[in-house]
């Protein structure tokens, strides 16, 4: 139940917050599957691709799009590597 508690927090966060869309939420919740499965890091490290894949998003400008905004609005901190060979670095609010 304790996993859970992120994404909980999540939701109560953007409750009011009228920029959020479901392909937002969907990116959030695929951040945090992919960080369950790395056992729970933080920061998590992950290629775009990745990402993408588990949010089930086809479109690369969508998802820069979207996590940029997370970003900018404060949901997570997201530092995007320009090689392509680097994982971007994304942190979680503690």
């Amino acid at each position: 139940m304790e996993t859970l508690q992120p994404l909980s927090d999540f939701f109560k966060a953007i409750e009011k917050d009228y920029r959020i869309s479901i392909t937002h939420i969907g990116i959030y919740a695929a951040l945090l599957q992919f960080r369950a499965d790395k056992g729970f890091i933080n920061p998590v490290k992950a290629y775009r691709h990745e990402i993408m894949k588990i949010a089930k998003i086809t479109g690369p400008v969508t998802y820069h799009k979207c996590i940029r905004e997370l970003n900018e609005y404060g949901y997570i901190t997201y530092s995007p590597k320009r090689n392509r060979n680097q994982r971007s670095i994304i942190y979680f609010p503690i």
